[in-house]
This record gives C-alpha cells, structure tokens and sequence, in this order.
C-alpha cells in the first residue's frame, strides 16, 4: 500500500492530526520544551541533543522515510482553533510488520496542560480507525506503566484488553520498567 504521507491529515470534532516535516521541527522541540518535567516520568531518559531544532528536524525526516517506507506512522495533535501554532500532542505507530502478522505498536503523549478532556481519547480514536481500515491492521499494542492510570483508562474506552504484564519492559526515565501489555483486535479482519 502506497500512501502520499505529505498530503495526509486526519480531522476529528475539536481537533486535528497531522505529519510534520523537517519544516516543523521548532514546533516539536516547542511541545517537548513545554512538557520536559511532565514526561520524564513516562519516557527514556533524553540527552542535551534532544533539545534542539536540528535533532527533531533529523528525527521527522528519518520518520517520513520510516512511513514511506511502510514502517510507521505518526501523528502530531492540533486544536482546530489554535490554526497549527502550536501542537499538543502526538500519537505514533511504529514497529508496523506486514505479512501474517498485520500489527504495530502505539506510542502516544499529550500535553501536561490538555490532559483529562478528552482529546487524546479523541485523537487515539481516529488513528485506530485509520490503522484498521487504511492500513489495514489486525493488531495494536500498547504496553502502559501500571502507575499510568489516566492512560490505562484511555485504551479501556477504545476496547484494548490487558493481555498481561511485561516484566522490567523499557528503561523510563533511568529505570527499567514493568508494563501492561494492552492489545485492540481489528474485529472487521476476523
């Protein structure tokens, strides 16, 4: 399946989704630099690199070619009445595999300052109706740090179940850490 990446945006009630470019590396370095203490608790440890423009232009550029490619697919979240001036989120596919397989996993972060109306509910919604139906998808997992209520919470209302614990799974801000494995079947497939 061949899809125009550049041309893709996905709209929901109060929001938008949309790839960045290299072009719009200030706006992702703008949302990380506005949400640094929030996410350390739920993310790897990041180097002094990370913070800057030219490490976020490099990393959207490798990550249009990743969905080019057919590898990934991610996402940036954007109110419809801040007209794209600044993100508030992101959701990601990655790890997609083709063949017998047809699943990926999904990573998804938001702003500290968005956090319990809905959105990223919202937004997850739309990109699991476009990884079901335009990617064709079988499967999503999504593996959640037990302490992440709010997120575990986001996944139950979209129907994910807990398909068990993965002991010490990913390294979180220094830390190895357990996560809930959370699976979404594409029940259409069946």
């Amino acid at each position: 399946m061949v899809l125009d990446f550049k041309l893709l945006q996905l709209e929901t009630e109060r929001l938008v989704l949309r790839l960045l470019d290299e072009n719009s590396a200030g706006l992702v370095l703008d949302y990380y630099d506005r949400n640094d203490e929030f996410l350390k608790e739920w993310e790897a440890l990041k180097d002094r690199e990370f913070y800057t423009v030219d490490y976020h232009r490099e990393t959207l550029r490798k990550e249009l070619s990743k969905m080019t490619d057919g590898g990934a697919f991610r996402v940036w979240i954007f109110k419809k009445e801040n007209a794209f001036s600044r993100t508030i989120g992101s959701i990601g596919l990655n790890n997609i595999i083709r063949g017998a397989f047809l699943s990926c996993h999904l990573g998804y972060k938001l702003d500290t300052n968005e956090i319990n109306q809905g959105y990223m509910t919202e937004a997850l919604n739309k990109v699991v109706e476009f990884a079901f139906v335009t990617l064709g998808l079988h499967r999503i997992e999504a593996n959640i740090l037990p302490r992440n209520v709010r997120s575990m919470r986001v996944v139950e209302k979209l129907g994910f179940y807990n398909e068990g614990l993965a002991k010490k799974y990913l390294r979180i801000n220094g830390a190895w850490e357990d996560h809930i494995h959370m699976v979404l079947l594409n029940e259409a497939m069946e």
